[in-house]
């Protein structure tokens, strides 16, 4: 008999997909790179809630998608999922470091990180408090470099009280960096470590596409900086109140030690590491 062109049983199930290509379900596993279908945005997975799953793209930008068909993987179709419960991974702080086991801290040290100012010890804390209360490192603040060497006459510094100290605008030439150059010479010097970022100000240690801008406004010499920056950006500047909810708009745009300049980042893991070796 020929062969039935027709098939064998019109009546058997599965008709209708026969010969279509089925599209596999793919867990929406973190940092998953996949392609939305038909918009062009590509990232990497960076979490899952509420049936949508967020991406973020090589420059940082974030968008929410509904699970489900229209993503891409090597450019073929496929249907991303809930992830399935597994063994729960080791979470990083908000530094990148892993975070330690049930939140242990240990006593305070005697030694310490020295900061500019109040906004400077917020933006550590930020980012570094988790590892910081694990070593036992408290951050304090100094209310200007020029106060310094006041405070290593009243508390002076030694083999088990060591102190870290970060400056905005460490430059050649500039007071900070006299003053650095004093105490590294001074009777401290074995027992105190300055280091500094390049910026004006801590805000600018935040990356402007954390925050949303293109970049920091240059502010001429005679104004304020930070009323000159708020005033640039179109941001409320009257009153201190005005600067203080500007600087809560930049605080919580940091998630992450991505958001913030490297050159900041090296400058605290290395006083974090000053502070913290043992003699």
């Amino acid at each position: 008999m020929d062969h039935d062109r027709y098939g064998s049983d019109v009546l058997a199930s599965g008709w209708r997909t026969a010969g279509r290509r089925e599209i596999p379900n793919v867990p929406a596993s973190r940092d998953l790179v996949v392609e939305v279908a038909g918009d062009g945005f590509c990232g990497a997975v960076t979490g899952v809630q509420a049936g949508l799953v967020e991406l973020e793209d090589r420059v940082g930008r974030r968008r929410q998608f509904p699970l489900g068909g229209g993503f891409l993987i090597d450019g073929a179709p496929v249907r991303l999922v809930v992830p399935t419960a597994g063994p729960k991974p080791r979470t990083r702080t908000a530094s990148g470091s892993f975070a330690a086991p049930q939140e242990r801290a240990r006593v305070a040290r005697a030694s310490r990180i020295l900061v500019e100012g109040r906004h400077d010890a917020e933006l550590v804390e930020k980012v570094w408090g988790a590892d910081l209360r694990v070593e036992g490192v408290v951050v304090e603040y100094l209310e200007g470099i020029d106060l310094l060497e006041q405070t290593l006459r009243d508390e002076p510094p030694g083999p088990e009280r060591r102190y870290g100290v970060l400056v905005d605008h460490l430059v050649p030439g500039s007071k900070e960096q006299r003053i650095a150059d004093a105490v590294a010479r001074g009777p401290h010097g074995a027992h105190v470590l300055v280091v500094g970022h390049p910026h004006v100000d801590v805000w600018e240690c935040v990356l402007p596409r954390a925050v949303g801008i293109p970049a920091w406004p240059k502010v001429p010499r005679g104004i304020d900086w930070k009323t000159g920056v708020c005033r640039a950006l179109g941001w409320p500047a009257e009153e201190q109140a005005d600067i203080a909810r500007a600087w809560q708009r930049i605080l919580g745009s940091v998630h992450t030690f991505r958001d913030l300049d490297p050159a900041l980042l090296g400058r605290v893991e290395q006083l974090i590491d000053f502070v913290t070796q043992e003699d």
